[in-house]
């Protein structure tokens, strides 16, 4: 463990609670500690009451506040001589405690407090850090764990067999503590889930956990080195279909759609290369928390009907462990390790699937260092399913509202960069789709930071550049369900007298070639979409009512328009629509400039405002409204329309 208090920094921290932030982001910017919102950390002291006086607080770690970024408005504060009353209590169930812990808060808008509020309570210290370190669950996860800890710590912590976090924890903590608790006392180990560290400061309990998470990585590196492999060649290439029709299956075992991410990098390579994958991967989780966003195992495999039948049967098995009625959580696999695909992590959005990612690459190093110790053992299925069917958890399931409009959904938009064609990349991101934008600008993989953003540069052009980028989205995504055709060129003004060929050449090759070319490479990755595929085109309003000047243009884009047509005849029986767009006057696109408008405006004598609005209804007709209607098409109120066009320009009186 690295090192990372500044002491300069520290010194600027104005009182305990900036302290325990900093310490905490300290420890949330280790991943092999801390991992997506795992861990908490806590300070005590006081603050004033309402009615005068102060009051002893502890400040926790609020619920749904990370670690590596939290600030002090993150951390929940309670009444600490409150926590200590319901300590006394005979039992509670996780609901009965949450509750309880939520009417000790000083303020009612603080976020929920962590599970482990009152076992942080009962710990005779100012400040405590707690995290779910790799080295830790490998020493404990053996099947004589107290005794490899103790090896390693001697008397210096205490150690608690594996119980579930919350009251059960908290007082097994107290039993414990009487029995083990002596002045040379720094930490606590919990078997199967992580380290406790406390001091009379932040910076003290940083310090202890530091030197514990130290001593546990020398002793592996001493008794279980990691191996040294020679990675096996790159995995074959796998057809973009191949990966499209697993997300579909994985999307219909899901009930909705999902997000999937092929990973083939060395590290996966090794440990697929394991002889006894099979076994080992089919244990469990390195910590039983992992199994909410993991599930309990991986599937081996492409077998999508044979994992769900086994996770039927393992909900089954276990079901009547609740303590209530609980709602089966859908049996998808969120991990695949297959020897041609290599990782495959699954999610409801990308972001999700990342997450997963993170989770077993660091599995995987426990599993192989804890299995080199000795043999990897984790909780019974019955202990990993109460954590995946945790109170709390299924409570979450109920308050949660609906996901957004397109989560777990792919789409391809060309243009992406800029105009029209950057303002459906970002509508769509905002709707919840997962987004793979397309264009020749190098600003194009940097146009948004959304983790659901991937932006290739692209020229449609290009038949190899486009199976290419059709790849790579499918790598990163798993498919595609949905393609806003937004590129496009509008070439110098030119009559037909002198009309340029390379000019009508390069509309038709950009406005019209690339297009069939892009439907004949995607519609196979269309006919695999768990929602049906659809088809956007964005087209002008030249379409219907063509101005002088604009030959290449106009009949450009009126043969992208029959072209849409006759891919919507031809594509219906797939379940895939198409429908088109036109617009007109959306001069905040990067084809006007301030120059150019006003020469416009002042050649009709009208002012800029009114020109822009020089259509029936008298708006204004933006980017944003465009990629409205486009959204709009890719949504349930397009389900039973295909072929369609739709206007966008304010009301045309020749077009109309």
């Amino acid at each position: 463990m690295q090192h990372r208090w500044n002491q300069a920094e520290a010194a600027r921290l104005a009182t305990p609670l900036d302290e325990c932030a900093y310490g905490s982001r300290l420890l949330g910017s280790e991943p092999s500690l801390v991992l997506h919102g795992g861990g908490n950390t806590s300070v005590k002291g006081t603050m004033p009451d309402v009615v005068g006086g102060d009051v002893e607080v502890l400040w926790i770690k609020g619920s749904g506040w990370d670690l590596a970024t939290i600030e002090p408005a993150g951390f929940a504060p309670l009444r600490l001589g409150r926590l200590r009353e319901i300590l006394t209590a005979t039992s509670l169930s996780d609901p009965e405690m949450m509750n309880a812990l939520r009417c000790a808060l000083m303020d009612a808008s603080a976020p929920n407090p962590s599970v482990e509020t009152l076992l942080h309570a009962f710990l005779p210290f100012a400040a405590v850090q707690h995290s779910h370190a790799d080295a830790i669950v490998t020493l404990t996860n053996q099947p004589d764990g107290e005794a490899v800890v103790r090896e390693v710590f001697g008397d210096r912590v205490v150690v608690l067999p594996y119980v579930m976090p919350g009251f059960d924890l908290a007082r097994l903590c107290a039993e414990q503590w009487a029995v083990q608790h002596h002045d040379g006392i720094v930490g606590m180990v919990l078997l199967n889930h992580g380290l406790f560290t406390f001091g009379a400061s932040t910076e003290e309990a940083y310090l202890r956990h530091l030197e514990l998470i130290t001593l546990a990585e020398k002793y592996l590196d001493a008794a279980a080195p990691r191996p040294v492999t020679v990675a096996p060649r790159a995995l074959p290439d796998v057809d973009a279909v191949t990966l499209a029709r697993l997300r579909r299956s994985l999307s219909e075992a899901a009930g909705f759609p999902v997000v999937t991410t092929r990973h083939t990098d060395e590290r996966v390579r090794r440990f697929l290369a394991r002889s006894d994958l099979a076994d080992l991967t089919q244990r469990g989780t390195a910590t039983p928390d992992h199994v909410i966003y993991t599930k309990r195992t991986p599937m081996l495999g492409r077998d999508v009907a044979a994992y769900c039948q086994s996770y039927q049967q393992y909900y089954k098995e276990h079901h009547d462990r609740g303590r209530g009625p609980l709602t089966m959580l859908d049996p998808a696999p969120r991990i695949v390790l297959d020897p041609e695909l290599g990782m495959v992590t699954v999610g409801r959005r990308g972001r999700a699937a990342d997450v997963v990612n993170d989770i077993y690459r660091h599995t995987m190093d426990v599993l192989e260092r804890a299995e080199q110790l000795g043999r990897f053992t984790v909780p019974s299925a019955g202990e990993l399913f109460d954590v995946e069917y945790w109170d709390l958890e299924q409570a979450k399931l109920r308050r949660a509202g609906s996901p957004p409009q397109l989560a777990g959904q792919v789409a391809i938009v060309t243009g992406a960069a800029s105009g029209i064609g950057r303002a459906c990349a970002e509508a769509l991101l905002a709707a919840g789709a997962s987004v793979v934008g397309w264009d020749i600008s190098t600003d194009v993989p940097t146009s948004f930071s959304s983790v659901e953003w991937l932006g290739l540069r692209v020229d449609v052009t290009d038949p190899a550049a486009v199976r290419e980028a059709l790849r790579s989205g499918v790598e990163r995504f798993g498919g595609v369900d949905i393609v806003v055709v937004a590129a496009g060129i509008f070439p110098s003004s030119q009559r037909l007298s002198q009309l340029e060929p390379d000019s009508w050449r390069l509309a038709m090759s950009v406005n019209v070639d690339s297009v069939a070319e892009l439907f004949r490479q995607v519609h196979p990755l269309l006919v695999e979409s768990p929602m049906d595929g659809r088809v956007v085109i964005v087209g002008s309003k030249n379409v219907a009512a063509p101005g002088p000047g604009a030959a290449a243009y106009s009949a450009s884009k009126a043969a992208l328009h029959q072209l849409a047509r006759v891919a919507a005849l031809e594509w219906a029986e797939d379940g895939i629509r198409i429908n088109t767009v036109h617009p007109d006057a959306v001069f905040d696109t990067g084809l006007w400039t301030p120059e150019l408008l006003a020469a416009r405006a002042e050649r009709y004598g009208m002012s800029i405002e009114s020109y822009k609005r020089r259509n029936l209804l008298g708006a204004e007709v933006t980017s944003a409204g465009v990629a409205r209607m486009v959204t709009a098409m890719t949504t349930d109120v397009f389900a039973t329309t295909t072929g369609a066009q739709v206007p966008v320009d304010g009301g045309n009186d020749r077009v109309i």
